[in-house]
């Protein structure tokens, strides 16, 4: 049966985002209950949810990869993504917010705003999702839905107001006041099946009415003619819908938040699923994305409309152990049809589309036709990997990618048994593709295995899939620091000559450098200042890529170097004997000599820690951090009797810091840490450092 499309203007692509714990996972279980996808509430603690489908994510109940399902609500349909909370999968959360037009942002009811929903806050502000926010658990004991609007309006933003307030407190919560049409919805079981529609309790009325008023004034400021009709006719003149509306204009453009609060697994839900529909943009509302054209480099413009030419992001690859490589993709122009062609303009090779599958997490149902603003996957693709743009093959454009963090934490692989090596290569190959802060590299000098990864549960849980989807046992080594190395002078010139003769044609190639500082996160950049000839232009190349080789291997304890402009300003050449690899050697020559003359010094990543702890372990825990070489940044009350401790350490310090933790308060605090920044490693860490790596 073919499948019936839905009308642009009622598709809402909305992301499920929150720190660990706040219960995302919980709430698109409740979404989909309330949907008629799933026939029961799947618990995360007895490993029943949908969305979180893999073995690992059932076990430690957490969200690993960001799963998309598809469900209907009141004539609209929502592509739900449900993202992980853990710091370690955030490029799951990054991807996800790249193509969505909206998000939900979950709070744990009890906790408010918690240092994870900071970051995911900030990364929807980077790539401007208008949201909406749920606050979840205020019917559990220590729940309180205005204590953690108060944290909103402290930590984020001061433009977050109440669409509903509950009615009633922690376990005797029942229901909610609307207060745009004034009513009360209430239900006696949370799970019952539909709400209850009544008058607001005369002891909350001057509380709705408070509340009301501070919604529909700061609504309207978005709005020039909504609030010139506000001047004129007051509050009370205005209409429901025209509210209603006010509020959606206010919360697409990106500055206002309407927030609601419950209690994930209810029935409560479907005022949340309201809100999506009401507030929420639609691809239409996103309007039009802009990318580049492949060979001219002109911008191009792409409408959301599938009168426009074919265009779509694929913005998440998995290996499915029955279908094989599925490639998920939001549509932004134009549609595709299973077994046409498409172009992929990020690598250049035509791509032919198999099947193309609608997501219900795990599972999945055939469709013959997606068409602008939709998600769905394309299972057979070979060369698309994250970030990759497919496009119709006669109007190409590539649009702007993702960028993904370099992962700071490495550990050497090896397999079991001999027999293991090749199934470790493809299994560590399809991680790779699967995830782009995941990174594989043989090292040169041990012919070591080396993958990367963003953190400790991160790498663990890749190895752990290698050894139940791919049938690899493998031996890992101690976690390693991926340390960088940079320079600290300004001006260095340094020449690099190559001069070989060695009977018949030599070798020759010379060049002067001038070696500076670039700002932290700068990265490389090189300059050809060659004038009149001296070196000749088919040499620049090869010089520039003796550069790049040798910052691949450090003088000091031959980690990357970086943060520096390098600038090819003389030279010369021989008539006969100048060659480019004469050329690429002299380049690298000369790269490594200027280091070495540049003060070249150490970088180390340093974390940005978070812990949240009882506080009567609070003296010992800011004591552990200060002896990791930490600076502290900040202390703060969560609630009564927790503290919050900010904190930036070291990541070479912090290994096993999570069970650490666990036996100091025993096991009452909690931490969460992300790469913040690369800084100068102190002199006598350094000495150990390359006395280490000298052995």
């Amino acid at each position: 049966m073919a499948e019936k499309k839905t009308a642009m203007e009622k598709i809402r692509n909305l992301g499920i985002i929150a720190h660990i714990d706040a219960g995302k996972t919980t709430t698109t279980e409740g979404i989909l209950y309330r949907t008629g996808l799933s026939h029961k509430i799947g618990a995360v603690h007895e490993g029943e949810t949908t969305t979180d489908w893999m073995a690992q994510e059932r076990e430690r109940g957490i969200t690993i990869v960001a799963a998309s399902v598809t469900c209907f609500w009141k004539n609209h349909q929502i592509n739900i993504i449900d993202t992980p909370g853990h710091i370690d999968f955030t490029v799951e959360v990054e991807r996800s917010l790249r193509v969505l037009d909206g998000a939900c942002v979950v709070f744990d009811g009890k906790m408010g705003v918690e240092s994870q929903s900071e970051t995911v806050w900030r990364q929807a502000d980077k790539y401007n999702v208008p949201r909406i926010c749920f606050i979840n658990k205020i019917n559990q004991t220590g729940g309180d839905f205005y204590k953690s609007l108060q944290s909103i309006h402290n930590r984020l933003s001061k433009r977050a107001f109440p669409v509903h307030i509950p009615i009633g407190f922690e376990q005797s919560i029942n229901g909610v006041v609307d207060l745009i049409e004034m009513k009360a919805y209430t239900y006696n079981e949370f799970h019952d099946k539909e709400l209850i529609v009544g008058e607001i309790p005369e002891d909350m009325l001057d509380q709705a009415k408070k509340y009301r008023s501070l919604l529909v004034e700061n609504a309207v400021a978005e709005d020039e003619a909504m609030l010139e009709k506000y001047f004129e006719v007051g509050e009370e003149g205005l209409t429901n819908e025209e509210i209603r509306q006010a509020i959606r204009t206010a919360v697409l453009s990106g500055q206002f938040y309407a927030v609601t609060g419950g209690d994930g697994r209810g029935v409560i839900v479907e005022k949340v699923l309201d809100m999506v529909n009401d507030f929420l943009p639609s691809p239409l509302d996103s309007g039009s994305v802009w990318g580049t054209h492949p060979k001219t480099g002109d911008e191009v413009e792409r409408k959301p409309s599938e009168a426009e030419p074919f265009s779509a992001l694929a913005f998440k690859i998995t290996t499915d152990p029955f279908v094989g490589k599925l490639a998920y993709f939001r549509v932004y122009s134009g549609s595709i049809t299973a077994g046409s062609y498409v172009m992929n303009s990020s690598t250049g090779e035509k791509e032919r589309v198999g099947r193309i599958v609608r997501l219900q997490a795990d599972k999945r149902a055939d469709v013959t036709e997606v068409g602008a603003g939709d998600i769905a996957a394309i299972v057979g693709l070979k060369g698309t990997t994250t970030g990759n743009t497919l496009c119709d093959q006669g109007n190409p454009i590539i649009l702007e990618s993702i960028e993904f963090p370099e992962p700071p934490v490495s550990i050497a692989i090896e397999p079991k048994t001999k027999a293991d090596q090749e199934k470790m290569s493809i299994a560590l190959q399809r991680l790779a593709e699967e995830d782009p802060t995941f990174r594989v590299r043989v090292d040169d000098e041990t012919g070591q295995t080396i993958i990367s990864g963003m953190g400790e549960l991160h790498l663990e849980i890749l190895v752990d899939r290698m050894k139940r989807e791919f049938n690899v046992e493998a031996n890992i080594g101690q976690p390693q620091v991926a340390y960088r190395e940079t320079i600290r002078k300004d001006g260095v010139e340094i020449q690099g000559k190559y001069a070989k003769q060695t009977g018949g044609r030599g070798q020759y190639g010379d060049v002067w450098l001038r070696l500076s500082q670039k700002d932290k996160g700068e990265g490389f950049e090189f300059v050809n200042s060659i004038k009149g000839g001296s070196v000749p232009s088919e040499y620049i190349k090869p010089v520039e890529q003796g550069i790049i080789e040798a910052m691949s291997n450090g003088v000091i304890a031959g980690y990357p170097v970086v943060d520096m402009k390098v600038e090819l300003y003389d030279g010369s050449y021989h008539e006969v004997d100048s060659s480019e690899m004469a050329f690429k050697i002299a380049g690298s020559m000369a790269l490594q000599a200027g280091v070495k003359a540049a003060a070249p010094t150490l970088l180390e990543p340093v974390m940005k820690v978070v812990v949240v702890t009882p506080e009567e372990f609070m003296g010992d825990t800011i004591g552990d951090l200060n002896s990791k070489r930490g600076r502290i940044e900040s202390m703060e009350d969560l609630s009564a009797g927790v503290k919050e401790i900010t904190a930036f350490v070291p990541l070479g310090e912090m290994f096993g810091y999570t069970t650490n933790l666990r036996s100091m308060t025993q096991g009452r605090a909690s931490s969460s840490m992300e790469l913040d920044h690369y800084a100068d490693v102190p002199p006598n860490v350094a000495t150990a450092i390359i006395a280490k790596n000298a052995k």
